[in-house]
Order: C-alpha cells, then sequence, then structure tokens
C-alpha cells in the first residue's frame, strides 16, 4: 500500500547543502522551509512473482520535491542500495537542475531497491509494471514525469508506458520520457547527457584560456554518459587517458584510442597491449589530469580521498559526486568543480523536447535536437559564469542561487510565499 506525506518529511541532505552554501541572512525562513521539504513523498512496496512461482516485494519510493515551476521531473532507478534519502536528495537536485537550465519543469526522483542483475527479463518486466501500477494515479504529463536512472533503460521506460496507458484507457506518451523512439522518444536522447557535458566543459575551458584540444581527461564511470562522453571528447581532440568502471580502471598517458573508447564494455579491451590496468579502480579519481569527469554513482570523493585529487577541473556527469565535507578540500587547493546541475543537465533538457514533441504528435530532426540543446546549456553556462565572477563565488554557489531564486520567484508569484521588501 501506499503511505503519502505531504510537506512533512524535511530532507536532511538538501538542508544540510543550502546550508554550506547559502549565507543564513540571503532568505527568510519561510523560503527555507519551502526548499528544506518536498512537496511528496510516496513509499511503497512491489510485489514480484519469480519465475520460479515464488513472491518477493521490493521496497520502493517516489518523491515530488517541488512543483513550483511545472510537473516533477526525474528519473527512477533500480539499486539495491536504494532508499528514501537518496531519491529526496535527488529530487532536490532536479529540482534546482531544471531550475538553473530554465525549463518548465519542478524536481522528483524515484527508485526501487532491487539487484536488476539478478532477474529474468520477464521479471525485470513484472517489476516495471508493477512499480507503474502504484504510481499511476501520482504520474502524468502535467503532473510528474519519469524518465530513465541507473538501472533502467528505454525499455523499462516502454513497459511503464504501455501500463500507464492500459490503466489510463488512453496512449499516454508524455507520460514518461527516455522512451524508444518509435514510441515518442526524441532523437538525441541517449547521448544528450553528456553532449550536454561537453558544451559546458568547452564554455568552462574558454573562458579559462583553455581549449579542449588536448587536455587530459579520466573519466570514471563506463555507462551510457561515462562512454559518450569519453568518445565525444577524443573526438573534439581531448586526450582521454584513463576510464574505470566499478572492476577496472584502464590508463595509458599517451591517450585511450578508438578502440578502447568504443567497446561496449571495459572488460573486452583490459588486456589489449595498449592499456594499463591500475591496482584500484578508484585509483583513477587521483590520476594528475586536467579534468576529471566522475560518471558514476555518488559519493565518489570525500574527505577521505579529496586531498589527493590531482586535476584542475571537475565536471559533475554524476549526481553528487563530491560530498559536502570534501568540496571545501578541493576549492581550498584551486580545483574548480563544475557541478552536476549544470554539467549533467542535457539529459533533462532533451527530455523536455520530447516532453515537448509528445503534446504536439512531432518528431523533431537530430539536428534540431542537438542546435537547441547546446543553446540552453550554453546560456545557462554563461549565466553560472558571469554570475561566479560578478559575485566572487564558486560555481556550485553560483549556480544554487540562480536555481533557488527561480523556484522562489515561482512560489511569490503563485501566492505560496509573501513577496520580498527588498
Amino acid at each position: 500500500m501506499n503511505e503519502i506525506r505531504e510537506n512533512k518529511n524535511v530532507c536532511i541532505d538538501c538542508h544540510t547543502r543550502l546550508a554550506a552554501i547559502l549565507h543564513p541572512d540571503q532568505f527568510s525562513q519561510a523560503e527555507r522551509s519551502v526548499l528544506d521539504r518536498p512537496k511528496r513523498v510516496i513509499t511503497f512496496t512491489v510485489p514480484l512473482v519469480r519465475d520460479s512461482g515464488e513472491v518477493e516485494t521490493y521496497d520502493a519510493y517516489r518523491v515530488l520535491y517541488n512543483s513550483s515551476r511545472g510537473p516533477g521531473k526525474g528519473g527512477i532507478r533500480f539499486h539495491p542500495l536504494v532508499d528514501l534519502d537518496e531519491v529526496k536528495s535527488l529530487a532536490f537536485l532536479m529540482t534546482l537542475k531544471c531550475a538553473l537550465v530554465n525549463i518548465p519543469f519542478g524536481g522528483a526522483k524515484g527508485g526501487v531497491s532491487v539487484d536488476p542483475a539478478q532477474l529474468s527479463r520477464m521479471e525485470l518486466e513484472r517489476l516495471s509494471r508493477g512499480v507503474m501500477r502504484e504510481l499511476h494515479p501520482f504520474i502524468g504529463p502535467h503532473i510528474d514525469i519519469p524518465a530513465p536512472d541507473i538501472n533502467t533503460n528505454e525499455e523499462v521506460m516502454a513497459w511503464m508506458l504501455d501500463e500507464y496507458s492500459t490503466i489510463a484507457g488512453t496512449y499516454t506518451p508524455g507520460c514518461i520520457t527516455g522512451k524508444p523512439l518509435a514510441l515518442g522518444g526524441s532523437r538525441g536522447r541517449v547521448e544528450a547527457t553528456a553532449l550536454g557535458g561537453v558544451h559546458v566543459l568547452r564554455s568552462v575551458l574558454e573562458h579559462h584560456g583553455d581549449s579542449l584540444q588536448g587536455i587530459s581527461v579520466a573519466i570514471q564511470g563506463f555507462g551510457n554518459v561515462g562512454s559518450n562522453i569519453a568518445r565525444l571528447l577524443h573526438s573534439h581532440g581531448a586526450r582521454v587517458v584513463a576510464v574505470g568502471d566499478a572492476s577496472v580502471a584502464l590508463y595509458n598517458k599517451e591517450g585511450l584510442s578508438d578502440t578502447v573508447l568504443s567497446a561496449r564494455s571495459l572488460a573486452q579491451v583490459q588486456h589489449t597491449s595498449e592499456v594499463n590496468r591500475l591496482d584500484d579502480p578508484a585509483d583513477l579519481l587521483t590520476l594528475p589530469v586536467d579534468v576529471l569527469v566522475p560518471a558514476a554513482v555518488s559519493h565518489q570523493i570525500s574527505s577521505k580521498n579529496a586531498s589527493e585529487v590531482r586535476a584542475r577541473y571537475v565536471l559533475e556527469m554524476a549526481n553528487d559526486p563530491i560530498t559536502v565535507s570534501a568540496e571545501p578540500f578541493l576549492e581550498k587547493r584551486g580545483i574548480r568543480i563544475i557541478p552536476d546541475i549544470l554539467a549533467n543537465a542535457g539529459g533533462v533538457i532533451v527530455s523536455y523536447f520530447e516532453w515537448q514533441q509528445n503534446a504536439t504528435n512531432a518528431y523533431w530532426p537530430h539536428d534540431r535536437v542537438n542546435r537547441e540543446l547546446q543553446m540552453i546549456i550554453s546560456e545557462a553556462a554563461q549565466t553560472v559564469r558571469t554570475a561566479s565572477a560578478d559575485e566572487g563565488t564558486s560555481m556550485r554557489t553560483s549556480s544554487y542561487l540562480i536555481a533557488v531564486r527561480r523556484v522562489l520567484e515561482a512560489e511569490r508569484l503563485r501566492g505560496k510565499l509573501e513577496p520580498r521588501q527588498d
């Protein structure tokens, strides 16, 4: 059974992040209360009939953090370590991300505490449909719009779309994004997050007198985002010297070849003569490179290893890869952090395009998707850079301030907050 809680659960991690970045006098208590609490928290269980006939039950969550600027937007992940605190924190970051790039969405996130590697394809389909049966009353094109996340993909989205449409009695492609192209997906969605990251990185590098051409890059994570950004950076002239996943990290200080970077998995190429295998995949984070790209999971750089990071820039392609306690160590040493809510926003921007296309029964050409993605994310990057320079703040602080002000402006315009007196 669903347990629904509205405006009662303070997000401790969100509060901590805001407290670390925003000055106490910048916002009123009422404004902070809006930022500290998700609008709606749903906790539920999903029963799954295994192929053996046994029934197992999995804990699941969906958090709509804020919808002042539009319907909620955020992925659904399947991972054994998913918990409510993580989902709340990620929904908060989605709220800020959508506001920062100025698209008309609020923030949401969902997750199921399950290891999908232990499920057959039929079991995965039954689980996906079961999740949507529980969430159906709280999901919709103008309510809350899920998308793929860790261990979910366009096939999972297709099953969820079908289940939603069956229950609704009408085909509703706009209820979910990240779908297959044949079911209302968008061209350019697969590489959107990585391509957006390349645009942001280029913008920041050029602002500081650097260039993509010839820079050394290490990338942690070789899933959709990590593998695509590796290939894109390589094609733009960057020297990708290291790539890694949870089990293996490959290194060549002269730069990895097309053969390695185009592999479907690192296990396929780990024994080729051109690469060195690092003793510990985590050592990739401390290589002496120009740009470090965490593109795996959260909290990879903590106070335990922050002092060992030797990159000049960190491009956060994963969500929340640097802990709050680690960030001061990096900033003190002059390492420029390009925050996740800007760096990896390409995915949600193209999800917005997909949602627009579904609303008008249209398919945009690939070049239009890429052109409009570059326009939106480059404008956001320039806004952040300008604010950072004008206010003497880090890019993360500037990003948060811009996003928070936009969310609070929407709350005030809707009558949820008193007008500011200053």
